[in-house]
């Protein structure tokens, strides 16, 4: 399975989806843009009104992933990806900066189409943020990945049960709720690492060991930091 997915994101980059434009020498970098737009996503996100229970969820969550947008589309085969950040909480040092990984989903069947969706996704379980830092996973089977409660309705719930590794919420083209992932692969993106912080910098170094830092990732984990 993942080496379809893998074979389906390297399609979308080929058609230019899940790519950034070109932009002139003197723009942003596409490391820091999308931290950048993972800020923006992650702040749209815990504060709206349909995602009462995100702060919470990020409260309890052993990482967070934030991909600020993943695009879906197809005609028969269909494909889904996109590259966002995860970062991991440490108890005395707080929020990681950023390691880069992409998202890539597959699928066969009737399709026409385009959607565009941003998303976080809380980890709560220690196999799956050590599958991610590993390596790489795939939601579902024996690593669970649910649609995280959505609604106003569910802001004034007094518990909720962490019975899931992972759990998503999406905004998509305006829809906000929790959204199926199953069995999309998550891959770290290591030339983006490199890119960001310099030669060697893996998700390992940079997430648990502390290694790599940017300054430029300051404003993501200071949104983090609230919760």
């Amino acid at each position: 399975m993942l080496s379809f997915t893998r074979s389906i994101f390297a399609a979308l980059l080929v058609l230019g989806i899940g790519g950034l434009a070109a932009r002139p020498a003197a723009a942003l970098s596409d490391q820091q843009e999308v931290v950048d737009r993972a800020r923006i996503t992650f702040d749209k996100l815990i504060t709206h009104p349909d995602f009462g229970e995100l702060p919470d969820f990020v409260r309890r969550a052993k990482a967070v992933l934030i991909f600020p947008s993943l695009i879906k589309g197809g005609v028969i085969i269909g494909g889904e990806g996109g590259t966002g950040v995860l970062m991991v909480r440490d108890q005395s040092q707080g929020w990681s900066d950023p390691a880069f990984y992409t998202l890539a989903a597959g699928s066969i069947g009737l399709q026409l189409g385009g959607q565009v969706s941003e998303a976080v996704f809380t980890v709560m379980s220690d196999r799956a943020l050590d599958a991610l830092i590993d390596n790489q996973m795939k939601f579902g089977g024996d690593m669970s990945v649910a649609a995280g409660p959505s609604g106003k309705r569910l802001q004034a719930a007094a518990t909720t049960n962490f019975g899931d590794d992972v759990y998503s919420f999406a905004e998509t083209e305006g829809l906000f709720g929790g959204v199926s992932f199953d069995g999309a692969g998550v891959l770290k993106r290591d030339s983006w690492n490199d890119a960001y912080y310099g030669q060697g910098a893996t998700p390992y170094g940079i997430l648990i060991q502390r290694k790599f830092t940017n300054p430029n990732a300051r404003v993501l984990r200071n949104s983090l930091s609230a919760y």
